[in-house]
């Protein structure tokens, strides 16, 4: 659900300070913890340390970024893949499909 239009959008005021007269090329990057904060036109160009609850990930605004929230683009959790039995007799039959292939054409030559 939206925020409604009367409360306007959520940007942190700390944010605003932090990028309040300063040139995007010449600030470097802006650790927040903010993730709930929207992006803001005037946020476009800084780049911004977003904590995923391990550690900041960078983040370049651009315009496109304009409305969406912080958080968007620092995600907190990591997928490895999914797996099991089945997942790996898969990789093993690929493993084995790559070997022949190899060994016929090197014979081939």
């Amino acid at each position: 659900m939206t925020r409604s239009i009367k409360k306007g959008p959520y940007i942190d005021a700390k944010l605003l300070k932090k990028i309040a007269d300063k040139k995007p090329d010449e600030t470097g990057v802006i650790n927040t913890w903010a993730r709930a904060s929207q992006i803001s036109p005037e946020m476009v160009g800084f780049k911004f340390g977003v904590h995923n609850g391990r550690k900041h990930i960078d983040v370049l605004i651009t315009e496109d970024m304009i409305g969406h929230r912080l958080g968007e683009f620092s995600p907190t959790r990591t997928f490895h893949r999914h797996g099991g039995k089945l997942m790996k007799e898969l990789e093993q039959k690929k493993r084995e499909a790559e070997i022949t292939a190899a060994k016929s054409a090197k014979s081939a030559k």
